[in-house]
């Protein structure tokens, strides 16, 4: 049998490096549940559950209500069904040379039984020692680290002035870019939900996150908006929110035509649907008065959407900007500025072009 344990760190270390596809295994197989899986996993891994979301809270019922033997009989057969038919339908065209690295939650019984059964075929299988557990520890663990190998270029400016379109066309012209809100699902304000993406968990956007920060060269400049520590319900990682803040910024500005018109182009979804636009202005209610919240609910359902965009970035995302700006952003002050002529795509690709070449 041809299975041996790898530290999790030096797993780590292995997907960190870019230009090892996958760390060099073959395939990354993730042993747990389907819900475990979704939670959180490792970079391209695939899932192959020794015990699905049913089957695992079965044995888990029946380990603490009858007794850990006749759960762990009835696991053995569920999982041996289950690894039976993973390679019944994912590893039989596969050669011998094919190397897995395979997890589960603790390194113990699920990858475990799996890999066992893997090394008796004859392929050579990585286990993670102490599993996913161990892995999100030392990822933890290396981002400080990872952070601080890399340079920041902070994008700074009010709702509507084009930093997300101005970091894509950054990295349309090779740039590096870090999209914090592209990662996290969300646009990173109380009216950010974006329909049909749910954000991630916590943990896979930690993960995400750090993949990203893996990809880029330490000699180049990494571009990054100027976030606050939450994008929507997720949390940015300490060491990179600390770095961001401490790093160099460049103002961008458009006129407030200009953001109006680009807002209601990026979040078209609430031109469309002004029921939702209003179920989402609700949650402004507290911080800005229920009479003031049900006259933009009002102009909506008349269609004059414009006017309550325009309302919003000067009584509610203006002010609220540039106070948070100003007191966690020190290098924002006096910063360089960019003057957008317009939101066109040519307009922000000049800008690019500025800022690489500057």
């Amino acid at each position: 049998m041809s299975v041996h344990l790898l530290p999790a760190d030096q797993v780590l270390l292995r997907l960190a490096d870019r230009s090892r596809t996958l760390g060099d295994f073959s395939a990354i197989i993730d042993a747990r549940s389907e819900d475990e899986y979704a939670l959180d996993h490792l970079p391209g891994a695939v899932n192959w559950p020794t015990l699905n979301n049913a089957e695992r809270a079965l044995i888990g019922t029946l380990f603490k209500q009858i007794n850990p033997f006749e759960a762990q009989k009835l696991g053995a057969a569920l999982a041996a069904t289950n690894i039976s038919r993973h390679i019944a339908q994912q590893a039989l065209d596969l050669p011998r040379t094919w190397q897995p690295l395979v997890y589960c939650w603790r390194g113990g019984k699920r990858s475990g039984s799996l890999s066992m059964v893997l090394g008796q075929i004859g392929f050579k299988v990585t286990l993670i020692e102490g599993g996913y557990k161990a892995f999100r520890h030392a990822l933890l663990a290396d981002l400080p680290g990872r952070v601080d190998r890399l340079s920041f270029r902070v994008i700074c400016g009010p709702t509507g002035s084009g930093k997300t379109r101005l970091l894509q066309a950054l990295a349309q012209e090779g740039a590096q870019v870090l999209d914090l809100e592209d990662l996290a699902s969300h646009r990173s304000s109380v009216l950010g939900v974006l329909p049909g993406r749910p954000q991630p968990s916590q943990k896979h956007f930690d993960m995400r996150v750090w993949t990203a920060l893996c990809g880029f060269d330490p000699a180049r400049p990494v571009y990054v908006e100027a976030e606050s520590r939450k994008v929507g319900n997720l949390s940015v990682p300490e060491p990179l929110m600390l770095a961001m803040r401490a790093s160099p910024c460049v103002h961008l500005q458009l006129r407030d035509a200009e953001r109006v018109g680009l807002l209601m182009e990026d979040y078209n979804f609430f031109v469309q649907d002004p029921d939702f636009f209003c179920q989402r202005l609700s949650a402004l209610i507290e911080l800005r008065g229920r009479t003031t919240v049900e006259d933009w609910q009002q102009r909506v359902r008349r269609g004059d959407v414009a006017s309550v965009v325009e309302a919003l970035l000067h009584t509610h995302y203006d002010p609220t900007y540039a106070s948070s700006l100003e007191r966690n952003f020190k290098q924002s002050v006096g910063a360089p500025v960019i003057e957008l002529a317009d939101r066109s795509k040519t307009s922000m690709r000049a800008a690019a072009l500025s800022l690489i070449q500057a």
